[in-house]
């Protein structure tokens, strides 16, 4: 079962300092309500470097960890595959890109749930894609937020 979650939004900053941000992992926890913190981080940020970090939601906490996929700076794209820590096979490919606007960039993040488990596909993903929609729009508000404040200091 693999199911698709997408949530775009304007910011008005360049595609650069947006990705620039996306792909801060200490940095993750100041826009992402969800990560409590980063518990483990790659020395360099490229192809097959993984980090952990904590997540709460609905009232628990755990781990989680990543690995990125695709790192294209370039092209401002990045993704990455996320899982609870421990054996459980299902995971989340997210996809993050920043593409220029005439008043900035417009931000895209996809989540692919990939489901393997019967508990996850038939309980708990279907309580959770409601708020992981709404979750998502708010980081990208936050993330749109932060970034316009760094724009903001760097310019005063």
């Amino acid at each position: 079962m693999t199911d698709v979650i997408t949530h775009s939004r304007d910011i008005a900053a360049s595609p650069e300092a947006v990705f620039s941000r996306i792909i801060d992992i200490d940095g993750l926890p100041s826009w992402n309500e969800r990560i409590k913190d980063v518990v483990r981080r790659p020395a360099t940020l490229t192809e097959g470097a993984a980090w952990t970090v904590r997540v709460k939601a609905n009232g628990s906490t755990w781990s989680s960890d990543s690995e990125v996929v695709e790192l294209d700076r370039a092209n401002r794209r990045f993704v990455h595959r996320s899982k609870r820590a421990g054996n459980n096979p299902s995971y989340a490919l997210w996809t993050w890109t920043a593409d220029p606007t005439t008043t900035g960039s417009k931000v895209t993040v996809t989540c692919e749930l990939h489901v393997k488990t019967f508990f996850l596909k038939h309980v708990l993903v279907p309580i959770r894609k409601g708020p992981l929609r709404r979750e998502m729009r708010a980081s990208l508000e936050k993330l749109g937020e932060l970034v316009l404040a760094e724009q903001a200091s760097d310019t005063a």
